[in-house]
């Protein structure tokens, strides 16, 4: 006996020898991508280079020409105009002690010229002391100052430029006195005595063909000027 059910419809695509067919799997949604962040330090990557970092070495030090503090090498104009005004601050109150010496002596002699002439070689003397005396102190008491005084004489104030040293530490005392006494007056002063001058010429035109814009005496003393 045939059941109660009635024929079935063939399903689409059903045929003989057909297989049923089989519904496809639900397609799995693709993985959310990672949000792009900062790199690790190891795998940073620089033009040319695409190994791996040490740590630190994504630091890169300053460009050349700039000290490490960002600032940028004084040029030579500055550094001239610097040394003009302090030269003009520690000689001309001598030449003026010199004069009313010289003068006070030529008035009290007279008629006398020797004494005027003793008297006045005296005042040159006493003026060539003063000058020396206020040289060894002017410029350390100066630079020695703290904050951004450190390393200006008041020349280098009115210009804007201030000496630094290469190891980042401070202008003290001492060594603003070996920089400005012991090398840059006595040592291209004494080279310059019996080198007709040469020595101090190209101590003070170095700067000008220097990459750093240093004299000699910077590169004894290890120091740099830069702008304030």
């Amino acid at each position: 006996m045939e059941s109660g059910s009635g024929p079935q419809s063939p399903r689409p695509g059903a045929g003989p020898g057909s297989s049923p067919q089989q519904s496809p799997p639900p397609s799995s949604p693709e993985a959310p991508q990672a949000p792009a962040g900062p790199q690790s330090p190891g795998s940073l990557q620089g033009p040319g280079y695409t190994g791996p970092v040490p740590p630190g070495g994504w630091q890169q030090p300053p460009p050349a020409g700039v000290p490490a503090y960002g600032g940028q090498f004084a040029g030579w104009g500055r550094r001239l105009g610097a040394t003009i005004i302090d030269g003009l601050i520690i000689t001309v109150p001598a030449l003026i002690i010199m004069g009313v010496l010289g003068v006070g002596v030529v008035g009290s002699a007279g008629a006398d010229s020797d004494v005027g002439i003793v008297g006045f070689i005296a005042a040159l003397v006493v003026t060539a002391a003063i000058i020396a005396i206020v040289s060894l102190v002017y410029a350390p008491l100066l630079m020695m100052r703290a904050g951004a005084r450190n390393g200006q004489t008041i020349g280098k104030q009115v210009t804007g430029i201030r000496v630094i040293r290469t190891s980042g530490d401070s202008m003290d005392f001492l060594w603003a006195g070996l920089r400005e006494v012991v090398i840059k007056n006595f040592g291209v002063g004494f080279v310059s005595s019996f080198t007709f001058g040469i020595a101090f010429l190209a101590n003070y035109l170095w700067p000008l063909w220097d990459d750093e814009n240093r004299a000699l005496h910077d590169m004894l003393a290890q120091t740099r000027v830069v702008a304030a």
